[in-house]
């Protein structure tokens, strides 16, 4: 893949491959090897070599909103949507129930190459794979496609937000209001406007300009995103959830503090 978002995705899926190798992992993808590829473990290589020593926001938010999803589905849920999907696996790992619809969204060229990388593989829920640009009216190919309006539906949305305009934020999240029914749970992550300015954090950040992904929206008002949609957002700083397991490289700044870069973690229910 020679697209810039596709090559993140390539990167994210080495990240979840070396993370099920550790013995103090905190989840188990078992399809992220063969779907990061070759060229998935060269671009985290170049990746490490631009950035430095990276902070495990990946690990930390995959088993974040793995659990979110799992608990959805205690909830009563059994209809599910992945936004810019990539590749995202859940719907071959996680325990899903056998009547449990899942819709994936992404490129036609990222949806080609996971079914390549998961072509002896098989969901364990009715999936679903949808070619669409989220500029366009993607809502219209969803419902075409099978999805239900009138029924919860837990949508997430991961790693996606920073690489968009505000407009196309806004617009995201409205549709996603439109679509969700009352019991809905919608999760997302995003960044700080902090982090978009750290001196830290601009190896990164430079990587990503110069791979043509430049981080270009960040919100230290997560939850708001949500709230004027009709969900209430839970937000948790990524930080405090990857010292609770164990695992972040020092210690949670608290919330008060400014100036800290900081990722959010966004858990919101439609009531």
């Amino acid at each position: 893949m020679d697209h810039p978002v596709e090559t993140t995705a390539l990167i994210v899926a080495a990240m979840r491959a070396e993370e099920s190798t550790r013995s103090d992992r905190l989840f188990e993808d078992p399809f992220a090897h063969d779907l990061a590829g070759d060229a998935g473990r060269a671009a985290l290589r170049d990746y490490r070599a631009a950035a430095g020593a990276s902070i495990p926001i990946i690990e930390v938010r995959t088993r974040y909103y793995d659990d979110a999803l799992l608990r959805a589905q205690d909830a009563g849920i059994a209809q599910f949507v992945i936004l810019a999907a990539g590749m995202d696996a859940r719907a071959y790992r996680l325990p899903f129930h056998n009547h449990a619809r899942l819709f994936e969204l992404d490129q036609r060229a990222m949806l080609e190459a996971k079914a390549r990388g998961l072509q002896s593989a098989a969901p364990r829920c009715e999936r679903h794979a949808l070619v669409v640009n989220l500029a366009e009216d993607w809502p219209a190919a969803l419902v075409t496609a099978g999805f239900d309006p009138g029924a919860p539906t837990a949508w997430l949305v991961e790693g996606l937000l920073q690489y968009l305009e505000a407009s196309v934020v806004h617009r995201l999240f409205e549709r996603i209001g439109r679509l969700s029914a009352q019991g809905s749970v919608l999760l997302y992550d995003v960044v700080g406007q902090a982090l978009l300015a750290s001196a830290a954090l601009e190896p990164v950040l430079r990587y990503m300009r110069e791979l043509g992904a430049p981080w270009v929206f960040g919100s230290d008002e997560p939850g708001s995103l949500a709230a004027a949609h009709g969900f209430h957002p839970e937000v948790t700083d990524a930080s405090v959830i990857g010292n609770a397991w164990g695992r972040w490289p020092f210690p949670a700044a608290p919330p008060h503090v400014p100036g800290v870069p900081r990722g959010y973690l966004v858990e919101a229910h439609k009531r």
